[in-house]
């Protein structure tokens, strides 16, 4: 196949070309034989016969004695029958069954007398005996080909003589990470560092599927370099990855180096994330581009070279679980690309519920955080809010049942309650996706969530979050479950270098700010003090600059990125940032009556009420706790 160059092959085909043309050019796995005892977990080359019969003798299954039946067959309750020494013999269970005897008596049958036992009851023969050949006969099939093999197989094929074992190997992957910014894992990177992780992300996948990874050095952008790590990797691996690279920039060079080694089958995948992805090969090896961004590289693995695997190894792929799911927002697909949404899923009043994650390309953690994906089809546009989907579970319907949904603001408040839930009773647990209080309010009243956290100030007396609820929710239904006071202010930077003093300091020429996304608590409040000040918004530079939390609008300002944004003290205190107080709100939880009397809930209450939840938000710092987990209001 002619080298293509950035194209935009259907997954589904690219995926079973591939698949076709490494059959055909002889990717399969060899065999090895090794010892029984380490062969848990692999697979069996061909079947496995028996050696032996287990057990190999008459064995006793018993504790007793060991005798002839038929000198019982007159024993009744009224008729013992007195056996004398030389009549029976003791044995243990598994010992062999001595000569002339064919049944055991057990113990707790035996009533001792002088000179012997009594008996009550008559021995059947053969009771009491394991058979030569009960569990296993000679020549009898324990393994078919290409079965996994299992503690239990272990034991069985060990019983029935087999010491060693015919296996497949272990496909041995070489990853190879390339990058002149890319640098190992440290605790300290420096400005424009990038950690590499993604070849321990890989390498994880990889144990899992049965591979043995095998991750080379960090090799520079530069095109021999790249050349001479990847001949080593083919030379000692049956796979090699070739990790960043595969676009179509200056530095990219992994398809025109896997070109000159081999060939290139595959260049550009209507897959999001996931599009530069490159199919190759030398000979029968196959070789992966894979994109650098984490995720990117995490679907490409699975979508391309799982169904490798499991063809070395003659094994079906495992199925996904699919289920119906109600779609809480709506999102716009590329027509061009089949798109791998990462969702957060929970069930809500008897409907399972997906909120799409962070979509990004370089996000790892909304693979950690994702219970499901939802996957587009290529030509589709994308869905709206409430539409119907079919979601790919990451996590069972069990656990999910148990995973209390809050929707709402975010506060740091959320995670330390979720690990305290979790402990309290480890069958539960906490999901939160952060969307600003009024799509809190949103989300409990389209009946997605459990609970929604709120702080949304009412500018006409400056109460929080009541005339919000009966606005919303006129015919009640809900209840307000006071949380915390918390310290809102100007987070900025360490000494604060440009001195700011008050809000009027935002709008002074030079200064960058980082805002609060649109319908969260935090951005009604700074939106109401820059009117109520007389403050132009338009001013101020970077006011539609917009995170999702206040950890991450610290974590801007602590970057150097930003010199100001309106957050909480504890985030300002997280990364070391100074603080201007400007008020203390009321954070809330929003609690349907639908959910308030369910187990998850009331844990959840009983939480907040804990001395172990007060010694945490008090060690973050910048809160006010007067009674938490407490009813303020039912509407």
């Amino acid at each position: 196949m002619a080298f293509q160059f950035l194209t935009n092959t259907p997954l589904e085909q690219a995926r079973e070309n591939y698949r076709i043309q490494m059959h055909g050019k002889g990717f399969a796995a060899r065999t090895e034989m090794i010892p029984v005892q380490a062969a848990c977990g692999r697979i069996t080359a061909k079947a496995v016969y028996a050696a032996i019969c287990a057990p190999h003798y008459p064995a006793s299954a018993m504790d007793g004695i060991a005798l002839e039946a038929r000198r019982t067959f007159r024993a009744g309750e009224t008729t013992p029958v007195t056996l004398g020494e030389g009549e029976y013999m003791t044995v243990d269970t598994g010992d062999p069954i001595p000569e002339g005897c064919d049944a055991v008596v057990m113990v707790e049958e035996l009533v001792p007398c002088e000179g012997g036992v009594r008996l009550y009851a008559p021995a059947a023969p053969w009771q009491n005996i394991r058979q030569v050949g009960e569990d296993i006969c000679a020549g009898e099939m324990i393994l078919p080909s290409h079965a996994e093999i299992s503690p239990a197989a272990i034991g069985a094929m060990l019983a029935a003589g087999v010491m060693s074992v015919s296996v497949l190997t272990r496909p041995r992957v070489g990853i190879v990470p390339t990058g002149d910014e890319v640098v190992p894992p440290t605790e300290d990177p420096g400005p424009g560092d990038v950690v590499e992780f993604n070849s321990a992300i890989f390498s994880a996948m990889l144990t899992q599927w049965g591979a043995e990874p095998r991750t080379y050095p960090i090799v520079p952008d530069k095109k021999e370099a790249i050349r001479t790590a990847l001949e080593r990797a083919l030379e000692e691996c049956d796979v090699v990855l070739l990790n960043a690279g595969s676009s179509a920039g200056r530095e990219d060079y992994s398809a025109e180096v896997i070109g000159e080694l081999g060939e290139v089958l595959t260049h550009g995948i209507a897959m999001k994330p996931g599009k530069p992805a490159i199919l190759g090969c030398r000979g029968q090896k196959p070789v992966l581009g894979v994109p650098g961004y984490p995720v990117s590289g995490i679907l490409a693995l699975t979508e391309l070279l799982k169904p490798l695997l499991d063809d070395w190894y003659a094994s079906a792929p495992a199925e996904s679980e699919y289920r119906e799911a109600i779609l809480s927002r709506g999102l716009v697909s590329s027509l061009k690309y089949k798109e791998f949404v990462r969702v957060r899923l929970g069930l809500v009043d008897g409907k399972l519920m997906a909120s799409p994650l962070n979509r990004g390309s370089g996000v790892v953690s909304s693979f950690m955080k994702a219970d499901g994906i939802l996957e587009v089809p290529q030509g589709t546009e994308g869905y709206e809010a409430g539409s119907r989907v079919n979601v790919r579970l990451l996590r069972s319907m069990s656990q999910l049942s148990r995973t209390l949904v809050v929707i709402g603001s975010h506060d740091p408040l959320l995670d330390e309650a979720a690990d305290l839930l979790h402990l309290a009773d480890p069958s539960l647990y906490m999901s939160s996706t952060h969307v600003g209080s009024m799509g809190g309010i949103m989300a409990v009243r389209r009946g997605e969530t459990h609970a929604a956290g709120v702080h949304l100030l009412d500018e006409t007396d400056g109460s929080y979050n009541t005339s919000y609820i009966r606005k919303h929710f006129p015919q009640g239904g809900v209840r307000l479950v006071e949380c915390v006071g918390r310290t809102q202010g100007l987070m900025l930077a360490p000494g604060n270098p440009l001195g700011i003093r008050d809000l009027e300091d935002l709008s002074r020429a030079g200064l960058r700010y980082v805002n609060r996304q649109k319908g969260s608590g935090t951005r009604i409040l700074i939106d109401y003090l820059c009117r109520k000040n007389g403050i132009d918004t338009a001013a101020i530079y970077g006011y539609d600059r917009e995170e999702f939390t206040h950890t991450s609008v610290a974590a801007q300002i602590a970057s150097g990125s930003a010199d100001a944004g309106m957050g909480i003290w504890s985030a300002a205190r997280l990364y070391g940032l100074d603080f201007l107080p400007i008020c203390m709100e009321q954070y809330d939880l929003l609690i349907p009556d639908a959910a308030f009397d369910t187990p998850m809930v009331q844990l959840l209450l009983e939480v907040l009420q804990g001395p172990a939840f007060r010694d945490r938000i008090e060690a973050l710092g910048g809160y006010r706790l007067d009674h938490p987990g407490k009813v303020r209001e039912h509407f």
